[in-house]
C-alpha cells in the first residue's frame, strides 16, 4: 500500500496496488446481515437463537438463586390472579368482556416475571428448545423445572395466605374467589389436563414473543393477546391455580383437598405437555437444520 504524501495534511490518498504495482479497485465490503427488523425487534430465526442462549443461561443458575427467583415468579403470577379476581368481582360488564379485561390485567403478572428475570416453570418449558438443539440435557431441564415449580408454588401460596390475612376474603372479593375455585375443582381430570395443554401453549407463545421484543412496552403488547386469550377462554395455569384454589378454599369454596390436588396435578401435566409441544415446534421450524444429528428422545 503506497501513501501519496503529496496530498494536503489530513487528505492523504490511499493507493492500493497489486504485487506488480498496477492499481486495482477493491470490492466493496459486504454489509453485515441486520440483527433486527426495522421496528427493532428480532426476526424469527434470531429469536430462536436468542431463546437457546436464554435457556442455556438459565441452566447455570445456582439452586438458591433459582429458588429465590422462583418464589418471586409465583408471587407475581398470584398478584395477576388476585387482580383478575378483583376485576371479576367489581365489573358490571358481561361475562366475556369482564374475562377479557381480567385477562389483560393478569398479563401484568407475567410482565413482572419477565422484566425482573424471575423463574416461572411454565414459561421455562421453552428450555426444551435448547435440549432439542443439544445444548442442554434432560437433567438440566428437569432440574430447572422442578426447582422453579416448587418455588413458584410456595410464592403463590404465600401470597394467598397474605390475601387471606388482609381480610379481603371476607368480602365480596372472597365470594368471587370461592366461585372461581369451585369452577376449577369441578373440572374432570381430562378437562383440566386439556385446558392445561392449551394454556401453556399460549404462555410459551407469549415467551417467544417477549424474547423477540426489545423494549418493555413491546413486551407488554406481546403478552396481552396470548395471555388474555387463555384467561378469557378459561384455560388452566398451574401456578395461577396455586393462588386461585387455596384462596377460594380459604374463602369458603365448596370443595375438598383431594379435588384441589386433582386439579393441580392434571393442570401441571397439561402445562408440561403444552410447553413441550410449542418448544419442539419452534425448534423444528428454526433450529433443526443447524443440528448435525437428529435429536435423541431418550437423551440425558
Amino acid at each position: 500500500m503506497h501513501i501519496d504524501q503529496s496530498q494536503p495534511e489530513g487528505h492523504q490518498a490511499l493507493d492500493f496496488r497489486t504485487s506488480t504495482g498496477v492499481p486495482h479497485t477493491l470490492a466493496a465490503p459486504q454489509a453485515a446481515p441486520p440483527e433486527m427488523n426495522s421496528l427493532g425487534d428480532l426476526m424469527p430465526t434470531q429469536t430462536a437463537q436468542r431463546l437457546v442462549e436464554w435457556s442455556t443461561a438459565k441452566s447455570t443458575l445456582s439452586a438458591d438463586r433459582l429458588v429465590a427467583l422462583g418464589v418471586l415468579a409465583g408471587a407475581f403470577i398470584a398478584i395477576g390472579a388476585a387482580f383478575f379476581t378483583g376485576v371479576m368481582n367489581v365489573s358490571s360488564l358481561g361475562d366475556g368482556p369482564t374475562r377479557l379485561l381480567g385477562g389483560i390485567v393478569f398479563s401484568g403478572g407475567l410482565l413482572l416475571v419477565c422484566v425482573s428475570g424471575a423463574e416461572l416453570s411454565t414459561g421455562n418449558c421453552m428450555l426444551f428448545t435448547a435440549w432439542a438443539s443439544r445444548r442442554l440435557t434432560l437433567i438440566d431441564v428437569g432440574r430447572n423445572l422442578l426447582i422453579a415449580y416448587a418455588a413458584n408454588a410456595a410464592g403463590a401460596l404465600a401470597f394467598a395466605m397474605l390475601v387471606a390475612g388482609s381480610g379481603l376474603l371476607q368480602s365480596g372479593y372472597g365470594r368471587t374467589a370461592a366461585a372461581i375455585a369451585e369452577a376449577k375443582m369441578n373440572l374432570s381430570f381430562e378437562q383440566a389436563f386439556v385446558r392445561g395443554i392449551l394454556c401453556n401453549a399460549l404462555v410459551c407463545i407469549a415467551i417467544w414473543m417477549i424474547t423477540a421484543a426489545r423494549t418493555i412496552p413491546s413486551k407488554l403488547v406481546s403478552l396481552i393477546f396470548p395471555i388474555s386469550a387463555f384467561i378469557t377462554l378459561g384455560f388452566e395455569h398451574s401456578i395461577a391455580n396455586f393462588y386461585f384454589v387455596p384462596a377460594g378454599l380459604l374463602a369458603g369454596a365448596a370443595g375438598s383437598f383431594g379435588a384441589a390436588v386433582t386439579n393441580l396435578v392434571a393442570v401441571t401435566l397439561g402445562n408440561l405437555v403444552g410447553g413441550l409441544v410449542i418448544a419442539l415446534v419452534f425448534w423444528m421450524a428454526y433450529l433443526r437444520d443447524t443440528d448435525s444429528k437428529p435429536v435423541r428422545w431418550a437423551r440425558f
